[in-house]
């Protein structure tokens, strides 16, 4: 399939190009990043560490799973619980600047500046947690960002959420409310994901792209005619099998190591004092 090397020129009035977020404009979940940096400053333990590396390396090899995304979610808003939505915010910034940043794929970067170039709006639609979204689209200079919302009481994080994930079908529904508000044209407008599950927004919009798709967006991707961009690599094709297996080789890594911590920890309650 022929793929577009630039953003057809058009007016910009009216005109916006809407981005997913992981696998999309930064490579894998965006929210590991995030444990990691919550991990190294003492928020989250050893065993959600271990959890969420699972989920980035089954993530990364198979793409999203709602069910798993659901758990991660809620493990996450536990996490922050409590804590303040300006603690979390400045540590984000940080992970930009440590991990992130390193870890956006230049072809997107590029189709994202082209847009921009164009005088359209561009706006993350995500359904990492919103701060995520926004901190990421103030450094690459986006229009704004769209993403799951946390609840905060006087600036502190209550563990719940308002609404809804921003995800599936939410997303589509979230760029309709967008493209009312802001008088967009979502015929002429163009939206980019990685995966099945971002079918629905791809769908709302005149120009619809897959950008890294999972095997099932590619399948849809083909069968509707849809342009499809691929970022990770002139060998990603080739290497893909390797990939998958050191993905999964990660996944149970990580599993082994929480089951062992987990066994010691049985085996020393167990010991007579």
């Amino acid at each position: 399939m022929a793929e577009p090397t630039s953003v057809a020129p058009r007016a910009a009035e009216g005109t916006a190009a809407f981005f997913d977020l992981d696998n999309t404009i930064v490579r894998g979940a965006s929210a590991f990043h995030l444990a990691m940096g919550l991990r190294r400053r003492g928020f989250v333990g050893f065993f959600d560490l271990a959890r969420f590396a699972v989920h980035q390396a089954r993530y990364l090899a198979l793409g999203e799973n709602l069910d798993e995304i659901a758990q991660v979610r809620s493990k996450a808003l536990s996490v922050v619980a409590g804590r303040s939505s300006a603690e979390i915010t400045a540590i984000g910034e940080e992970v930009w600047d440590e991990v992130l940043s390193l870890r956006v794929f230049p072809g997107t970067h590029a189709l994202l500046t082209d847009h921009l170039a164009a005088g359209h709006e561009v706006w993350i639609i995500t359904a990492s947690p919103v701060e995520v979204g926004e901190l990421i689209g103030r450094r690459l200079g986006v229009t704004g960002a769209l993403g799951t919302v946390a609840e905060q009481k006087d600036g502190f994080y209550t563990g719940r959420l308002v609404g809804d994930m921003l995800h599936g079908q939410a997303k589509a529904e979230a760029v309709r409310r967008l493209a009312s508000e802001r008088g967009l044209d979502l015929s002429r407008c163009y939206a980019y994901g990685d995966s099945a599950h971002d079918m629905s927004i791809l769908a709302a919009v005149g120009h619809p792209v897959a950008i890294n798709p999972d095997p099932r967006l590619r399948r849809a991707a083909r069968a509707k005619g849809w342009p499809v961009r691929e970022f990770r690599g002139r060998r990603r094709a080739a290497a893909r099998g390797s990939m998958h297996a050191a993905s999964w080789a990660g996944a149970v890594w990580a599993a082994s190591v929480v089951l062992r911590a987990g066994r010691r920890a049985l085996q020393a309650r167990a010991l007579p004092d």
